[in-house]
């Protein structure tokens, strides 16, 4: 899995990064300049030397004086200082020893070591060996402008290269000291500058509860006057979320208590009927209460009216009861809605058309669904024809319930698809005047985690909402 990593590891990552390259080159600069240096400071000690030899050997050279030959350089070795000379080999044109500070190793008459031919063929008369950690020198012994012979010098470095080893651990440890502190700092620096990004960060993650928390005055103080504007501005916003929150609860109560109100005479209607049965029953039992088929006749009339009126009642108060328990949905709450939605129907005279397809139970909040299904069929009802029909088809998938409202009128207006269906961009129930009973359903089908769809021409509307089901637990965690 491909991860970024924080901001507060990747500027002292930058950091470490472009102290190491400019570490880098400088130490070769260093140790660049440091090369030249000793390589200028031994070819002048190696000029020096051999320059004085030459001009002691040309006699004894010119005379093949083995003797005395041996005696300069012997002379020659006693008084160098600054260089440590390993060998001094003198030659004639010939390439043939005449005398070497070690004889026993070249003697008269030798042939010139190979490892002297490089410097030999070389134009500069002085080479640098660091993998043997030697260097080689040649001066021409000259006599009359004719060269008569070669000085040969081997020269021991390892002394040079063991202090650029010691400048090189030192550039090393340096810049590496240097980095880790450049490192550290940049990652203080950074957690630093950091901090309220991350306070702010948290808050916006806990935003998505019910509750907003502000960031507390000690944070402010402690931010730079940039993050004090944005922590400010934060805390006007959730204060303007928590106002919004309370201003919703408000109009949801109020939606609740209007639509109460509005099925009140709808259902004073509903028990009035029956009422009025049970009443005649109970006169005809006061006058001919003595015959044995009127009281069967009359106490069975008396029986239906009280089962149609507690029907009544109690799917009322199961739909609007305010502190209720949540419970899994089952398909006596569509029945108890068909009775709700049957007083509009019939005042209109509507054909209420029920398909729920339902067994057992669902795991969604009844409660909630009842509210949002009972507002789209009081809508739908309401923007019917007279004579019409009202469809509520429901059914249980694998993931969530599916439930379908169907209409025969002449379309929903603009504002209410918006509400329904894009609740961000739908205007303001307060503004317009109206749409808070679908204003309201689109809230709880947002709680539930749904969707709604609508499908709306002059033939008629079909208002398709989808509500997940969530176990008993998920709600508990959500809520």
């Amino acid at each position: 899995m491909n991860r970024a990593l924080p901001l507060s590891l990747k500027v002292p990552a930058v950091a470490a990064a472009f102290l190491i390259v400019v570490s880098v080159f400088i130490s070769q600069q260093v140790l660049a300049r440091l090369e030249t240096i000793q390589s200028e400071h031994l070819r002048t000690l190696a000029t020096v030397h051999l320059d004085g030899l030459t001009s002691a050997l040309s006699d004894a050279v010119l005379r093949e004086d083995v003797w005395e030959a041996f005696a300069i350089l012997d002379r020659s070795r006693q008084g160098m200082k600054g260089v440590k000379a390993l060998e001094t080999v003198v030659a004639n044109t010939e390439g043939r020893v005449i005398a070497a500070s070690d004889p026993k190793a070249l003697s008269t008459g030798a042939t010139i070591p190979t490892d002297y031919r490089r410097v030999i063929d070389n134009p500069e008369r002085f080479l640098m060996d660091e993998a043997s950690a030697r260097a080689f020198a040649r001066r021409d012994i000259v006599y009359n402008g004719q060269v008569i012979g070669t000085v040969l010098a081997k020269l021991d470095i390892a002394a040079l290269l063991a202090d650029r080893m010691r400048v090189l651990t030192a550039l090393v440890a340096t810049n590496a000291v240097l980095t880790l502190i450049a490192v550290v700092v940049a990652w203080l620096t950074v957690r630093r500058m950091m901090r309220p990004v991350d306070v702010l960060t948290g808050h916006l993650e806990d935003s998505a509860s019910p509750t907003h928390e502000p960031i507390a005055d000690a944070e402010i103080k402690r931010a730079g006057s940039e993050f004090r504007r944005l922590f400010r501005a934060y805390n006007a916003m959730v204060a303007g979320l928590d106002e919004r929150d309370q201003l919703e609860r408000k109009i949801a109560e109020e939606e609740r208590l209007a639509s109460l109100g509005r099925l009140a005479s709808s259902m004073a209607h509903e028990i009035n009927n029956p009422l009025g049965g049970i009443f005649n029953a109970l006169d005809t039992l006061k006058h001919h209460g003595d015959r044995p088929e009127v009281q069967l006749k009359s106490l069975s009339l008396i029986e239906r009216g009280l089962k149609g009126i507690r029907d009544v009642v109690r799917s009322t108060l199961m739909t609007w009861q305010v502190n209720r328990e949540s419970r899994p949905l089952e398909i006596q709450d569509f029945e108890d809605l068909r009775i709700l939605a049957g007083p509009d129907s019939r005042h209109r005279d509507l054909e209420l058309d029920w398909d729920v397809q339902l067994d057992g139970t669902a795991d969604i909040p009844a409660s909630e669904v009842r509210q949002i299904v009972l507002n789209l069929l009081l809508n739908a009802c309401r923007a019917s024809e007279t004579g019409g029909r009202v469809t509520l088809r429901v059914r249980l998938s694998e993931t969530g319930l599916v439930v379908e409202v169907i209409d025969e009128g002449p379309g929903m207006p603009d504002y209410a698809v918006r509400t329904l269906v894009d609740f961000a961009a739908a205007p303001s129930p307060f503004a317009s005047g109206h749409g808070l009973g679908l204003w309201t359903t689109r809230r709880l089908v947002d709680e539930l985690g749904g969707n709604v769809g609508v499908d709306t021409s002059a033939d008629g509307t079909r208002v398709t909402v989808f509500l997940p089901q969530t176990t008993s637990k998920e709600r508990r965690d959500a809520a």
